[in-house]
């Protein structure tokens, strides 16, 4: 584990982190406020940087950096709120060197994601399907796709964010791991509040599990924004798993940046299972799913025109989950 402290801040250092070369032993120094020597101006506050080597080294730097401490892995929302001072860690834990973090692979029914896995790698993968495949080319612009990382994203927990919704619709779980070892916390209880997950102190989001149902299944996420790279206006992910006899098993709708954080329509998922697929039906669990939604009346629209896209999402989301599952 590789530690840079924040109270001299030689170049060799620098280049080592920015370079990914510092190697086990070797101390530099990091210190990204105030002028460097080529009186370049940063904005965050000071912090150190530690570079861990196994998810066991990352676990014990969180725990000795306490409250204070973050994840670094794409960085796409913790730099900008560095950059704004809306977060000052004194410590940023650097996963990126960690082996097996970027897995990205299906097993024991589950689509594995690792830490690491960026969203441009679910977008070029072949492994993920329905609303997870449908998602991910509307994760940001290609910038942040190529850098950022998914459960990065999951752990952020913005209600404006896309995977999240996804997951609920889902059914996923994430892994999380920490001093006392590895535990799995479904998504629905992950996800306390506006920019708050269930994580204990010390731990860290290692993976996310997406089910990968046996028979028929399909899946969608419509994203309503007003340029590229822009968070939704409005979001709706939908799951459909059918049964033998083609009426639905199992459903799922999520929905983004209409309610204070990502949310289930439960209402609308229990109008649809069980029943025979119909565009009486889907109208109907889209009324409900409209109903489900709080959206706020801002500069992109009235609530009342947010909810009606809510409706309109709805429908035409399961509509495409339902060619998803026929076709598959």
């Amino acid at each position: 584990m590789t530690c840079l402290s924040r109270n001299d801040y030689s170049s060799p250092a620098l280049e080592a982190v920015e370079n990914r070369v510092v190697t086990r032993g070797i101390a530099g120094h990091w210190r990204p406020l105030g002028r460097a020597s080529k009186g370049v101006a940063m904005y965050p506050s000071p912090f150190d940087l530690t570079v861990a080597r196994s998810v066991a080294e990352a676990v014990d730097a969180l725990a000795e950096g306490g409250e204070d401490a973050r994840i670094l892995a794409g960085g796409q929302s913790l730099i900008p709120m560095l950059k704004l001072r809306f977060a000052a860690p004194s410590l940023l834990v650097d996963i990126n060197e960690i082996a097996g973090l970027a897995v990205l692979e299906r097993a024991n029914g589950h689509l594995r994601i690792g830490a690491t896995v960026r969203h441009a790698d679910i977008v070029a993968s072949d492994l993920p399907g329905g609303a997870v495949a449908s998602a991910a080319p509307w994760i940001s612009d290609p910038l942040v796709r190529n850098r950022g990382t998914v459960c990065g994203s999951v752990a952020h927990c913005d209600p404006e964010g896309d995977w999240n919704s996804v997951l609920l619709a889902t059914g996923a779980t994430v892994v999380a791991t920490g001093s006392g070892g590895e535990r799995s916390i479904d998504i629905g209880d992950f996800v306390v509040d506006f920019f708050t997950n269930s994580l204990a102190p010390g731990e860290m989001v290692t993976e996310v599990h997406v089910p990968v149902p046996s028979g028929a299944s399909g899946g969608a996420y419509m994203k309503l924004e007003r340029k590229v790279g822009d968070y939704a206006t409005v979001g709706v992910a939908t799951h459909l798993k059918l049964a033998g006899d083609g009426t639905i098993s199992a459903a799922g709708i999520a929905l983004t940046s209409v309610a204070p954080i990502n949310r289930k329509a439960t209402d609308a998922e229990a109008l649809l299972v069980g029943e025979t697929p119909s565009d009486d039906l889907f109208a109907a669990a889209a009324e409900a799913a409209a109903s489900a939604s709080e959206p706020r009346s801002d500069v992109r629209g009235s609530a009342d025109w947010k909810r009606n896209v809510v409706r309109v999402y709805t429908r035409r989301g399961l509509e495409a989950a339902l060619a998803d599952a026929q076709a598959g």
